[in-house]
């Protein structure tokens, strides 16, 4: 579906942008509640590299317990003492929920605080090593998680089809809420921003703003392929990315042995993440693309002007290791790994329709 991005805030689609997105299998008739508590929701860093015990920066595993990363990095300022852009972390992590994962804190020739006197309810230290290097972002090969859906609704079979079809044949990749704010907040300032450049917004408002956009427009691009049935095959001039890795090929042809290669999921077709260049793309897959983004013209110009830089993405989310579970009490317990910059609820939208338990 594509929206006109010129309509009023009062108008906008944003607050139920994610919801209005096309479903590949179409809606879950199932239901279920999602994070009655934190517990319900575990996500575990799967790290890059680990530090190596010598150095300036203090790297420390965290467990934190409805906490919001941001946050953490500031408790972890304040108790060493040192600026926040000392602090550091690979990823945002989901705030209600149970995570684990990396933060760094830069000490350069100063002995460590006690970093246990940090611990309380909500945040845990586990362990702390020194390293050579900071910690910088989209330093991770991805996530783990364990999610329990209870209060289930409909038919079990049906639920179980939807899991297997998720686990043998991706799911589409979507910008998850969370990338949105809450009630689509970051696009309605982007809108502000795009008309009017004054716009006065901090440094990391800004960043986050204007990643909310080209992710909107990514999935206005990736729902209109689910909705024409392409989203997992490649169109003439597709742009195709081999699975693990930023670097792509232009589908010059749809040949045999590519179509083989897509089956498997060893490369998928990607969407734009708009910017400045000429897009690589051309034949079918430039008419599609050309066609959902003409309707954000002040969008794409605002992106422009920022100098975001053109970029790729996949359009199909492979979700390894995915097996579930009946618990006790019609509760579900999945458990995944998604790499970095995926997003569980893009998984969980194509499986139950979930209702989230809000504080």
């Amino acid at each position: 579906m594509i929206v006109d991005a010129t309509m009023s805030a009062e108008k906008s689609p944003y607050e139920s942008h994610v919801n209005s997105l096309a479903y590949a299998r179409g809606k879950p008739a199932s239901s279920a509640r999602m994070r009655q508590c934190p517990e319900d929701f575990r996500v575990t860093e799967i790290p890059l590299l680990e530090p190596d015990g010598e150095g300036e920066h203090v790297w420390l595993w965290i467990r934190k317990r409805n906490e919001n990363t941001q946050h953490v990095a500031e408790l972890l300022s304040t108790h060493a003492g040192v600026h926040p852009r000392q602090v550091s972390y690979a990823g945002m992590k989901d705030r209600r929920a149970v995570t684990e994962q990396w933060f760094s804190v830069q000490l350069p020739g100063r002995e460590e605080p006690d970093w246990q006197a940090m611990n309380c309810e909500t945040l845990t230290v586990l362990r702390h090593q020194r390293h050579s290097r900071k910690l910088r972002r989209g330093t991770l090969k991805g996530n783990s998680f364990r999610i329990t859906l209870r209060e289930i609704g409909g038919d079990q079979a049906a639920l179980e089809q939807r899991l297997a079809a998720a686990r043998d044949r991706g799911v589409p990749n979507y910008f998850g809420e969370q990338r949105f704010g809450r009630g689509g907040s970051n696009l309605y300032t982007a809108e502000k921003l795009f008309k009017n450049t004054r716009l006065r917004l901090s440094r990391n408002k800004r960043g986050l703003t204007l990643s909310a956009a080209r992710s909107f427009l990514f999935n206005q691009v990736l729902s209109a392929r689910v909705y024409a049935g392409n989203w997992d095959v490649p169109l003439a001039g597709d742009a195709m990315q081999l699975q693990g890795s930023h670097s792509y090929f232009i589908a010059e042809s749809l040949d045999a042995d590519l179509m083989s290669r897509v089956a498997s999921q060893d490369v998928h077709s990607t969407g734009p993440l708009y910017g400045r260049g000429e897009s690589p793309v051309s034949n079918d897959c430039l008419e599609l693309e050309s066609t959902v983004l003409g309707a954000y013209t002040s969008w794409r110009e605002g992106l422009e002007q920022a100098g975001l830089v053109q970029d790729r993405r996949a359009l199909r989310l492979g979700v390894s290791d995915l097996a579930w579970q009946w618990a006790d009490a019609g509760g579900l317990v999945l458990t995944f790994d998604l790499p970095a910059g995926a997003y569980a609820t893009s998984v969980l939208r194509e499986i139950v329709n979930c209702t989230v338990t809000r504080e």
